[in-house]
């Protein structure tokens, strides 16, 4: 006959109504002196003796008394609902899609302390055949980071999640740039259009659809100092953006940029059209001094901008609205540049772009390679 277990070793026994092997260990008394006890089933007996070793360990690891019943979902939550403090609210509001469409739908019902590696392996598999590989980062991140909250919390003793790589996953939409005779087409149609002075700007000088929704008055002059030493033509200042800080994405994203003739006149007759604006929508226009406003004045969120920007470019021959977005007026304002040979390090400066690199990689179907510089003019030195 098998000794008796000490104290606080815990205890195995055979459930006949379960038919299964129960691994019980008890853990004190709670507050209302009710005992803790923490339990786990086997089907065999070998198995049960290793989940009340588990037990054991978290148990002297001082893991807290809730940890052993805690489900994905909760550990979701709870971080969706304290651990984003202080992020900007679109951040959250992607955080919050991506957990509740993916992570909870799929994983919420396990339980934390059953979650293995192999799980998250597979539950990242099935979500590659369907999902990007952007989009397979995001719930990665959603998952690793509300189960290291609850490791941290007491509640799982190790973060599996963290163990486990993102596979990668279906190509994207690629970004793309229209042609100068596309660029010319849209910018006749839209003449008229409340877009216009819109999409000429963003077209025109590559800022960030984000910078150009916050602009002011404030930062646009459009008469410039010509007889300045040396003469300040008319510009923009693009200094601020929707992001929660109401700072630029980078610190080279804050830049003064001069604008293009087209650019003056439309912004000109922009700002005309915004006084009758504001004239009609009288004590109901919230002056917040902005450029690009919604109809009382107040700022366009990116929705609004996308749905207005496709109705106003289906007017234009030979354009589908519905595969552009307002961003590709910034990567069709690099590939005109790029096929007017302007370097790729003036081209970095008036994006905005930290390095070079940056313009590169993100920009590299619109970048004519460099090396391609010394043969063309080569070519034209010795023509004939």
């Amino acid at each position: 006959m098998s000794a008796r277990r000490d104290r606080g070793d815990g205890g195995l026994h055979w459930d006949t109504g379960r038919q299964r092997w129960i691994a019980t260990v008890s853990l004190g008394y709670d507050d209302a002196g009710n005992r803790i006890v923490r339990r786990r089933s086997a089907k065999t007996k070998t198995e049960a003796k290793s989940k009340l070793k588990d037990l054991l360990s978290e148990y002297a690891t001082d893991l807290g008394v809730d940890s052993t019943d805690d489900t994905v979902e909760e550990a979701v939550t709870n971080w969706l609902a304290y651990g984003l403090a202080g992020k900007d609210p679109e951040t959250v509001e992607l955080y919050t899609i991506l957990s509740r469409t993916h992570v909870i739908a799929d994983l919420g019902h396990r339980k934390l302390r059953e979650l293995g590696v192999d799980d998250v392996d597979r539950w990242l598999a099935s979500k590659a055949r369907t999902l990007s590989t952007r989009t397979l980062q995001g719930i990665h991140s959603c998952l690793n980071r509300s189960v290291q909250r609850a490791m941290v919390r007491g509640k799982v003793s190790r973060n599996v999640v963290a163990l486990c790589p993102v596979p990668t996953g279906q190509p994207g939409r690629p970004s793309k740039a229209i042609t100068l005779s596309q660029a010319e087409a849209v910018l006749k149609a839209v003449e008229g259009d409340p877009m216009h002075a819109y999409i000429v700007v963003s077209l025109l000088t590559g800022a960030r659809t984000e910078e150009l929704r916050p602009l002011t008055w404030d930062h646009v002059d459009l008469e410039g100092r010509p007889h300045a030493d040396p003469p300040v033509p008319p510009h923009i200042a693009v200094w601020h953006s929707v992001r929660r800080s109401g700072d630029t994405k980078t610190r080279k994203s804050r830049r003064t940029l001069a604008l293009p003739h087209r650019c003056v006149s439309a912004l000109r007759r922009h700002r005309r059209a915004q006084e009758r604006q504001r004239r009609t929508a009288g004590k109901g226009w919230q002056d917040n001094n902005l450029v690009f406003a919604s109809d009382v004045g107040t700022v366009l969120d990116a929705a609004n901008v996308r749905r207005a920007f496709r109705r106003a470019i289906a007017k234009a021959d030979g354009i589908n609205p519905t595969e552009w977005t307002p961003r590709e007026l910034r990567h069709s304002f690099v590939s005109l540049l790029s096929d007017n040979d302007v370097p790729v390090e003036e081209i970095a400066r008036l994006v905005g772009h930290s390095s070079t690199e940056t313009t590169e990689k993100v920009y590299r179907k619109q970048i004519r390679p460099v090396i391609q510089t010394g043969a063309l003019t080569m070519d034209r030195i010795f023509h004939g």
